[in-house]
């Protein structure tokens, strides 16, 4: 497979989506050699770990397609740059949501023609992709749902307004009763928004199922991680952090279907004791900020150096899929209040207080087996920086091995994060 992977190019379609495509078209040889570099050059991974990988193949093409002819349908394609943002709506409206958060350095440059330099990389590499038209993903949307989690978002939602529709909803900061009523209240009104659009009202049954159908997604996910958890695991870090990426972007319906055949395959591999690392590998989990799609750098190094990555706390980790909603609604009102009760479980560093992320953190930390927590934040990223102080001093309480990152993703400092890893491991492993 390694001989013959490469991700797709369709300068037509690109242009059809008024892409720049002269300088588009060069993105994918290089995203396909950072691809086989890290994952295919793995051994013994999951069979079914080709879905995934095909997945990425067709990431700017294929996926897009599907897109394109959803709009086609009538059917809107909307953006989300956030794990609080109600994608049962937009599914239930028969809309396509996907992830639009930026993991790449190559878009930077753009955005900081018009950003501040010291704000959150993800909030500029996501607004580079759409200025320098350089993202498909960004180009074939109808519209945008911001939210207020932090302040570079939420006034960069403003500016991205000018470049395509931009909605924002609002993130309550705290978690009491009156939060709770405005969030229930935003979620009415996204749920306005989405109808408008469609010009139609989503139904009751409408709305029931497509809960239904993301609670599959996440229980489907939440098996998954449960089965890595396994000493020796039988798949690597970098695999499940592809397929968490991808679960942003890829059918609902059809991703539940792929990871419940990789779950099989990996009960399968246990039961016969094949495995993607070594017993005696350390085991490491990763809390902190989100990792989006092609941010594969801090994986990259811990798994490099003989480790294995066991667990993620994060929006593109366990945050996105431990919680699902409750579907014995008697009617819309009250599945939108269940609905909202699921959301406000997820534990975002912009909460004050926020002592259930710290719980969640440990709770994962034993569940997993693991035997280190790496923090991992984004260069300015305050809340989680800040939060990172709490968490360390609840390590400390507990006895467990702790070390914090911040980084970006330039590849700049790849050299000091693996000397400040491998030392890390040598820690864990006495």
């Amino acid at each position: 497979m390694e001989e013959t992977f490469a991700i797709k190019s369709d300068p037509e379609l690109w242009a059809e989506l008024d892409m720049d495509v002269e300088r588009f078209k060069n993105i994918p040889p290089v995203l396909t050699e950072a691809f086989k570099n890290i994952f295919l050059s793995q051994t013994n991974r999951p069979k079914t770990m080709a879905y995934f990988d095909d997945m990425v193949k067709n990431i700017f093409t294929g996926r897009i397609r599907e897109m394109v002819d959803a709009k086609g349908e009538g059917r809107p394609v909307i953006g989300t740059f956030c794990v609080y943002v109600p994608e049962e709506i937009i599914h239930a409206a028969g809309g396509v949501c996907v992830g639009l958060c930026g993991g790449s350095q190559g878009s930077i440059a753009d955005a900081e023609k018009i950003l501040p330099r010291n704000i959150c990389p993800m909030v500029k590499s996501a607004f580079g992709f759409k200025v320098g038209r350089i993202c498909p993903f960004f180009q074939v949307v109808d519209f945008v749902y911001g939210e207020t989690t932090c302040d570079a978002k939420k006034k960069t939602w403003e500016i991205l307004d000018r470049y395509v529709p931009t909605h924002v909803m609002e993130i309550p900061q705290m978690k009491r009763e009156r939060d709770k009523k405005l969030w229930v209240e935003e979620v009415k009104d996204f749920k306005a928004a989405i109808e408008k659009l469609m010009g139609r009202e989503v139904a009751e049954d409408e709305l029931r199922a497509s809960i239904e159908t993301m609670n599959a997604k996440r229980l489907a996910m939440q098996r998954l991680n449960s089965l890595r958890h396994h000493n020796p695991a039988p798949i690597s870090g970098r695999d499940m952090l592809l397929i968490q990426q991808i679960a942003f972007y890829d059918i609902p319906e059809r991703f539940t279907e792929k990871v419940g055949e990789l779950c099989d395959e990996l009960e399968e591999r246990i039961a016969s004791g094949e495995y993607s690392a070594p017993e005696e590998a350390p085991r490491v989990m990763v809390s902190g900020t989100p990792m989006a799609l092609p941010n594969w750098k801090l994986h990259n190094i811990i798994e490099s150096l003989g480790a294995v990555v066991v667990n993620e706390e994060s929006c593109i980790g366990t945050r996105y899929y431990k919680d699902t909603i409750e579907t014995g609604g008697a009617n819309e009102e009250e599945m939108l209040e269940e609905l909202t009760k699921r959301y406000m479980k997820v534990d975002c560093s912009c909460f004050t207080p926020n002592d259930e992320r710290i719980d969640q953190v440990l709770k994962e930390y034993r569940e997993s087996g693991a035997e280190g927590l790496i923090d991992y934040c984004l260069q300015f990223c305050h809340t989680y920086n800040i939060e990172a102080v709490k968490l360390r001093e609840a390590c400390e309480r507990e006895g467990i091995p702790f070390l914090s990152i911040e980084s970006d993703y330039s590849p700049e400092d790849v050299g000091q994060l693996q000397t400040r890893v491998e030392a890390f491991l040598e820690q864990i492993e006495g």
